[in-house]
C-alpha cells in the first residue's frame, strides 16, 4: 500500500517562507515521478510543480514560477516544495501526488495522494 504524507503547512505573512515535505512509502520512491497540487476554498484543485523521477526536470504554472521550487530526495524518499514569497492567494490545502508513469501537470494522471496540508498566508 502507498502512502503519502504531507508536513510543513501552517500559517505564515505575506511575504514570509514554508517548505512542505510528503514522505512516501509503499513503493520503492525513485520510480514515482512526484507532483505538488492545491486546492482553495470554493475552487477546483490545480497544479502546483512537477519533478521527475532523477529530479533533473520540474515544471510549475506562471502563477508560482520563480517562488516555488520542488525537489526530491530519492535517500530519503520525501519531495519537497519550497515557497518563497507567499501570497494571500497561495492559501490552500496542499497535495503531494505520485504516478508511475509519466510526468507533468495533470492531475487524472497521478495514481497515489497525499490527505493534504493548510496553508494559509495572511495579509
Amino acid at each position: 500500500q502507498v502512502q503519502l504524507v504531507e508536513s510543513g503547512g501552517g500559517l505564515v505573512q505575506t511575504g514570509g517562507s514554508l517548505r512542505l515535505s510528503c514522505a512516501v512509502s509503499g513503493r520503492t520512491f525513485g520510480s514515482l515521478a512526484m507532483g505538488w497540487f492545491r486546492q482553495a476554498p470554493g475552487k477546483e484543485r490545480e497544479f502546483v510543480a512537477a519533478i521527475t523521477r532523477s529530479g533533473v526536470s520540474t515544471q510549475y504554472p506562471d502563477s508560482v514560477k520563480g517562488r516555488f521550487t520542488i525537489s526530491r530526495d530519492n535517500a530519503k524518499n520525501t519531495v519537497y516544495l519550497q515557497m518563497n514569497s507567499l501570497k494571500p492567494e497561495d492559501t490552500a490545502v496542499y497535495y503531494c501526488a505520485g504516478r508511475g508513469a509519466g510526468w507533468g501537470r495533470v492531475e487524472s494522471l497521478y495514481d497515489y495522494w497525499g490527505q493534504g496540508t493548510q496553508v494559509t498566508v495572511s495579509s
